[in-house]
């Protein structure tokens, strides 16, 4: 999703709207199966400390927020699904909602969302980024509220925002354009002060140039955050969101400045990208999360095809789906090729 000139939204907002629900498939708890979660897109899954793992993720529509949560991952694609706050009607929040994700951060639910305005051509890609707020201990049924639009030191196109903990410092990743570079967003980080505003002048951490990351678009967006192995890793999704869309990565060491830049390094080539053996395109917008054994897991959303009609945002079907991962010698993950459709 970018700051770009897109044409066809009456067109379609009208193959969204004539796009049938698609029927759940029988509950099945314990094992599971690719796609995880149909037509829900830049999923993040993580399992809380509660014993719940959550999921949210971004419809097709592109207006409402929404959350479920099952006790084992699996459960998560027959799980309820809460709609937590509908798009205004009118102002800034009226148009589409991308890329929502959940964060407590002392002790408050947090949702970060990306939106922009309604009425159609350019300007309901102004998107910037907002956060709700939930008034209780139970973010499935607690009242969700406005807190307030991310304030990052500049206004522009941004979205994607991720938050952790790092060496007992929060700290906020995002995708952002900046003006003076080249790109339609690039990824930044920074500790944060309060939810919504940042303790100290952000970081560019990378601008996608290289040939993977500038197909269709010149795009790193989606941020993600993994420690593991003495390493801190951050991986992110690159180029047009159709069958080019995949993933690169960034790394530094653990004990690093993770504020300065030179600490990173950025693979030379995708970590996670398309398979046409197993018939899984467009993989990316990740997040991490575990099994109930605490083996590590990958989430990306993918098509199970690859010809697309029209603008690939209004294709419905980015899915979402899950697979374990390992990790090479060196320490960094290897996410190895997406998986097919099918059982784990």
């Amino acid at each position: 999703m970018h700051n770009f000139t897109r044409r066809g939204f009456v067109a379609g907002a009208a193959v969204l709207a004539a796009t049938p629900a698609l029927a759940r498939r029988p509950a099945n708890k314990s094992v599971i199966t690719n796609p995880l979660v149909r037509q829900r897109a830049d999923a993040q899954v993580f399992r809380h400390t509660d014993g719940w793992y959550y999921m949210t993720g971004s419809v097709p529509e592109y207006d409402r927020l929404v959350l479920r949560r099952s006790r084992t991952l699996a459960g998560l694609a027959t799980a309820n699904e809460r709609v937590l706050w509908r798009h205004l009607s009118s102002g800034p929040m009226s148009g589409f909602i991308w890329a929502p994700e959940l964060h407590l951060i002392d002790g408050q639910w947090i949702m970060y969302f990306a939106a922009g305005p309604s009425g159609g051509g350019e300007d309901v890609f102004r998107i910037r980024t907002y956060a709700v707020t939930c008034n209780g201990h139970d973010p499935m049924t607690g009242t969700w509220t406005v807190l307030g639009q991310l304030q990052t030191g500049w206004d522009s196109f941004t979205l994607d925002s991720t938050s952790f903990v790092h060496r007992g410092t929060r700290y906020l990743a995002w995708a952002q354009r900046e003006d003076g570079i080249d790109s339609n967003s690039n990824l930044y980080l920074a500790p944060l002060a309060t939810p919504l505003t940042l303790a100290a002048k952000p970081a560019r951490l990378t601008v996608p140039t290289l040939a993977w990351e500038v197909r269709g678009f010149k795009v790193a967006e989606a941020p993600a955050f993994l420690a593991r192995n003495g390493q801190v890793f951050i991986t992110y999704s690159a180029s047009a969101t159709d069958s080019r869309y995949c993933m690169g990565m960034l790394r530094a060491k653990d004990d690093a400045d993770l504020m300065e830049p030179a600490s990173w390094s950025k693979s030379p080539v995708p970590v996670f990208k398309s398979s046409p053996e197993h018939k899984v395109w467009g993989p990316g917008h990740n997040s991490f999360t575990v099994d109930e054994r605490g083996g590590d897991m990958l989430v990306y959303h993918g098509r199970d095809y690859e010809k697309i009609t029209g603008d690939p945002l209004f294709d419905p079907n980015r899915h979402t789906r899950v697979q374990p991962f390992r990790f090479a010698p060196d320490g960094s993950p290897d996410f190895g090729v997406p998986l097919g459709n099918g059982r784990l």
